[in-house]
């Protein structure tokens, strides 16, 4: 028999992922180019080519280093529990958060995918507690236990970081919870229900509306119809 050695799709697509940002870096630093330049640089025009580019660009090895392993864990969470939307909230909402880091964002150049880990946060979180299905909202206290001091780099405490971006992520994983709220509910209160089959059904009619168990059902219901 042949083991099935594929390796599943929450582990997979994000190490596609981190593979791309780990080749961009290097190639960088191999062929000393600067790809900063491709940064979001907020209110200029030429600055929103780095809507598409900056989340693939990153100073150092150490900003490279903590933002994958953030992206790894986040990803890997929204891959294996919201599978229907992921791809839709990393481009779409990488897209958002990078606009709106163009609007809010200081005059220099914003790179890092720091923006998408912060978005990704905030999806998990609040669409955990929005769903109402406990599986999901103790990823929310699983990934709040993990990541949440982050919360503090949204705000300008730090001047060499991108507070902007994480701001704008953190709005953009709000609003894709909201956007998903209703049909994420409607999916998990299906899942809570409990399923009756048939041999149930049989099982449950031993016993009366009061709790009691009903030895014979046909005389009980003899009794029932000539009342």
């Amino acid at each position: 028999m042949k083991k099935n050695n594929k390796i599943p799709y929450f582990i997979y697509f994000p190490l596609l992922i981190i593979s791309i940002l780990i080749i961009s870096f290097f190639m960088e630093n191999a062929f000393h180019w600067d790809f900063s330049r491709y940064g979001i640089y907020p209110q200029k025009v030429k600055g929103l080519r780095g809507i598409f580019f900056w989340n693939f660009i990153h100073d150092d090895i150490k900003h490279l280093t903590n933002n994958i392993l953030a992206f790894f864990v986040l990803s890997g969470f929204l891959f294996y529990h919201y599978k229907k939307y992921a791809w839709k909230i990393l481009i779409t909402g990488g897209i958002i958060t990078g606009l709106i880091t163009w609007i809010i964002g200081r005059p220099a150049y914003h790179i890092g995918i720091s923006g998408i880990n912060f978005m990704l946060f905030s999806f998990l979180f609040f669409s955990g507690i929005f769903s109402g299905y406990y599986r999901l909202m103790s990823v929310s206290l699983i990934v709040v236990f993990l990541y949440g001091s982050i919360i503090w780099l949204m705000l300008p405490v730090i001047k060499k970081i991108s507070w902007e971006g994480h701001l704008a992520g953190f709005i953009t994983g709000i609003f894709f919870s909201f956007l998903y709220s209703k049909e994420l509910k409607n999916k998990y209160s299906k899942e809570k229900k409990v399923k009756i089959y048939p041999e149930d059904e049989e099982f449950l009619k031993h016993f009366d509306e009061e709790g009691n168990f009903i030895e014979n059902i046909e005389n009980s219901e003899e009794k029932s119809d000539n009342f």
